[in-house]
């Protein structure tokens, strides 16, 4: 048995202005505690880390997109920001590569203490021109819902202004995962995007279950995001021309 999990579930998108527009599809995530990729690529033959396989994690998706240590990086940006890291537990909520491709529109770390208390959450987004931005929240009291408001920093979708905000509900990962964002502009209700997952033990048996369930999840995820946004362009929105270059930012939240 391991600290890292399989989640099984699925992903929702749900536009209401200035057009409607829903799509839903299946998905597994993985829930890996750091502390055991190198135990998870020794012990499953099919999974590698940061080398090519069937299923594989690769550190220079994460983070500072260097290849370098991810725990390290957790720890410099929390040490930063006065987080105390001692005796601390990460597990890094993702989607695997597969056949050596993954997009990750949204990656979570989840950040414990010794007493396995969450004391913070990492919102790790990318967009689709290789960019990313980390909004980085402290979490306190032993709530199992979390949530979070902040203020959109990073363009994502090619139909959405910056002036927004997000509203983060996000369960600590237990049997059940829940992530839901909604996004708002100054008249209300843009998006709900949402995804949940039942969990799996990490063992071989499990991981080969999942991944013959959704075998080309990776790349239809990316698919799906280029047909989505063609269907939301026929129906007429207007394309919102991105205004600056980021590489990889991040910040801290209230």
């Amino acid at each position: 048995m391991t600290n890292s999990n399989i989640y099984n579930g699925t992903v929702i998108h749900k536009r209401f202005k200035p057009k409607q527009h829903f799509f839903k599809y299946n998905v597994f995530s993985l829930l890996i505690d750091l502390s055991e990729l190198n135990e998870l690529d020794k012990k499953i033959s099919f999974f590698s880390l940061n080398k090519f396989n069937l299923i594989s994690i690769y550190e220079k998706d994460h983070g500072d997109r260097d290849g370098s240590s991810l725990i390290y990086w957790v720890k410099n940006n929390l040490n930063k920001n006065d987080i105390i890291t001692d005796n601390i537990k990460i597990k890094l909520l993702c989607y695997p590569r597969i056949f050596g491709y993954v997009f990750n529109p949204l990656s979570i770390f989840f950040i414990y203490d010794k007493k396995d208390n969450l004391i913070s959450i990492l919102y790790e987004v990318k967009n689709t021109f290789g960019e990313q931005h980390t909004y980085v929240f402290r979490v306190e009291g032993k709530n199992k819902l979390i949530q979070n408001n902040c203020s959109k920093k990073f363009h994502v979708s090619p139909f959405i202004e910056m002036n927004c905000n997000y509203f983060f509900r996000t369960l600590n990962p237990g049997e059940k995962l829940s992530v839901i964002i909604d996004q708002y502009d100054k008249e209300g209700k843009i998006l709900f995007a949402s995804q949940d997952g039942i969990r799996s033990d990490f063992t071989s048996k499990n991981l080969m279950n999942s991944y013959l369930k959704h075998p080309l999840m990776t790349f239809k995820i990316i698919s799906a995001i280029h047909f989505e946004a063609f269907k939301l362009w026929i129906k007429g929105l207007k394309f919102i021309k991105k205004k600056f270059k980021i590489k990889n930012n991040l910040t801290v939240e209230n």
